[in-house]
């Protein structure tokens, strides 16, 4: 299965994330979305799993949890913003979802793709919108297979 991992994306979505995201079965977005807008936007290219940040509004806070968990393909994921930690990092998240395999954050506007303990997979896309730095806006692929660990990129979109 083939997942967009998307964050910060303050309510703005580029044609470069419908072209990026075209052969995704499913789509994660780790918060400020920015409104119901980018949930729909999103929809119309894969089932979207998300938890809103600090920035979303009641609209958003009122639909979608803090921090979501599931499984896929013997993989345990969770999701969260990750502002509740001040400036998550790798070891933090790690330390407070134990039982994940798969940790998805966002909030640092900084893509991130970090192996910790040999065993977890530690994603943060950037942000899809704001990049902090030089760096261009970013999202990332995670493709998994029953029985391997996953398989992860960043990929900087082209600005339009």
């Amino acid at each position: 299965m083939r997942l967009g991992i998307i964050s910060d994306t303050h309510g703005a979505l580029s044609a470069a994330v419908h072209d990026v995201f075209s052969q995704v079965d499913r789509i994660v977005h780790a918060g400020d979305i920015g409104g119901d807008d980018i949930i729909i936007e999103l929809e119309t290219i894969a089932p979207v799993t998300a938890v809103y940040g600090n920035t979303d509004g009641l609209d958003l806070r009122n639909r979608l949890p803090r921090v979501a968990t599931f499984e896929l393909n013997g993989l345990y994921f969770t999701i969260t913003h990750g502002d509740q930690f001040g400036r998550p990092t790798p070891p933090v998240l790690c330390n407070r979802f134990p039982e994940a395999d798969v940790l998805i954050y966002g909030h640092t506007h900084e893509p991130l793709l970090e192996l910790v303990d040999k065993t977890k997979t530690v994603m943060n896309p950037g942000s899809a919108s704001h990049p902090r730095g030089d760096g261009p806006p970013s999202v990332g692929i995670m493709e998994t297979e029953a029985g391997l660990p996953p398989r992860a990129r960043l990929v900087p979109l082209i600005r339009s």
